[in-house]
């Protein structure tokens, strides 16, 4: 059966998108307001992820513990988190209950309390989520690492700063929702077992009467790159590094995502036997495919031993680069299967669907069905791939190391 979409935009500005999925119970909704960490304000740091927080402790008619009670009794799981360019909000709920929680997720967009009660807690939790990352090096090398090969501000770490945290005000950050809160650049999607036409009445009534502006999109500037060294005294080095890539809209997208996986898909794939199984110079590593709207890069993670983190380094750069001197079918085959599994389980998950048509239309301004993205696997050729990295060469890499020193990177 072939997949149905839906597409509407209110006066405001506010887009709907939407999926009915049959033989599902449940409709999952996401929504992206343009709000995201690269949207904070010099010196407040953060603020977008205390928003996040902070919405939804207490919003319309309900104080903290009444929201979660009442989405409690829906069914409802909901999720609030601010990313590099938007503040995401997404729920999951049976489809009967879809219209009385989209009341709700008005209720947070659009009447937050945001009083000097729940302020502190909520950037308490940031604070805690930034102090984590010390405990997680693989994830603080990632954070580290973004900020130095995205151009500043999207790059930025979402939680901040200690000290931009530390003196934050409350009004700081209701500015910063005052400011950025708008329909004319968010997108509502819904995927699952629904209704259109109720949908966007429901939408409508919620939605119609929030009132548009315009935000000024961040102003990137130039990304530092290089190599940064974080001395920490621990038994491994955590290497990564990172190159420039084509991003989601670029007709190479497929290409780039088959060549990461012939790279880092599974146990088969050539970084995990070259680098772990041969050579037994680390117990993880793997290359991801990354795209903002107008960036992208491949990031690729390895942690070893001090001393053989500069030999880790080398066999890992090398493999990246020996990829453009050919690819087996088997290494294609095996690609092909990983990356397709990959969607049938999207295509079975409703807050997945959701995720993926509010990302389309953000990236691309379309939506993509399943059936054209199992296509456009299917036609990526080896000549495709190698063009690609003919374009796209992994050089002009970004280096961040964690630990007791850092491997020598010249020629590399």
């Amino acid at each position: 059966m072939s997949e149905q979409f839906y597409t509407k935009q209110l006066p405001n500005g506010l887009t709907l998108l939407g999926q009915r999925m049959e033989q599902v119970s449940s409709a999952s909704m996401a929504l992206l307001v343009p709000a995201g960490s690269a949207y904070d304000p010099p010196g407040t740091e953060g603020a977008a992820a205390v928003a996040a927080e902070w919405c939804v402790r207490g919003a319309g008619p309900y104080d903290t513990r009444q929201l979660n009670d009442a989405l409690d009794a829906l069914g409802c799981q909901h999720d609030e988190n601010a990313q590099s360019e938007h503040i995401s909000f997404s729920t999951a709920q049976l489809g009967r209950n879809l219209e009385k929680v989209l009341e709700i997720l008005s209720e947070v967009i659009r009447h937050p309390h945001l009083d000097e009660r729940g302020f502190l807690p909520a950037r308490g939790l940031i604070l805690q989520d930034l102090a984590s990352l010390e405990d997680e090096p693989a994830r603080k090398c990632n954070v580290l690492l973004r900020e130095r090969f995205y151009p500043m501000p999207l790059g930025r770490c979402v939680y901040g700063k200690v000290e931009s945290l530390a003196s934050m005000q409350c009004d700081d950050v209701r500015r910063c929702v005052r400011r950025t809160f708008t329909p004319s650049q968010s997108i509502l999607a819904v995927a699952g077992n629904i209704d259109w036409n109720a949908f966007c009445d429901a939408a409508e009534r919620a939605f119609a009467s929030w009132p548009s502006q315009t935000v000024e999109a961040p102003q990137p500037q130039p990304a530092e790159g290089g190599v940064l060294h974080v001395a920490k005294d621990s038994a491994q080095v955590h290497i990564a590094l990172a190159c420039p890539s084509v991003t989601l809209s670029d007709p190479r997208y497929y290409a780039a995502r088959m060549a990461v996986t012939v790279l880092s898909g599974g146990g088969g794939s050539r970084l995990f036997t070259e680098v772990r199984e041969k050579r037994g110079l680390v117990y993880h590593v793997s290359t991801r495919y990354h795209s903002l709207k107008d960036h992208a890069g491949l990031f690729t993670y390895a942690a070893s031993v001090p001393a053989k983190a500069r030999e880790t380094l080398q066999v890992t750069v090398g493999e990246l680069r020996r990829l453009s001197e050919g690819i087996e079918d088997s290494e294609m085959a095996r690609a092909r299967t990983q990356l397709k599994s990959a969607l049938i389980m999207q295509g079975e998950s409703t807050s997945a669907r959701a995720s993926s048509l509010a990302s389309d239309w953000y990236h691309l301004g379309r939506l993509r069905s399943l059936k054209e993205l199992s296509d456009a696997i299917d036609a990526v050729t080896v000549d495709d791939i190698l063009a690609y990295l003919r374009d796209c060469p992994p050089r002009d890499f970004t280096f961040l190391f964690i630990g007791p020193e850092a491997p020598d990177v010249s020629g590399l």
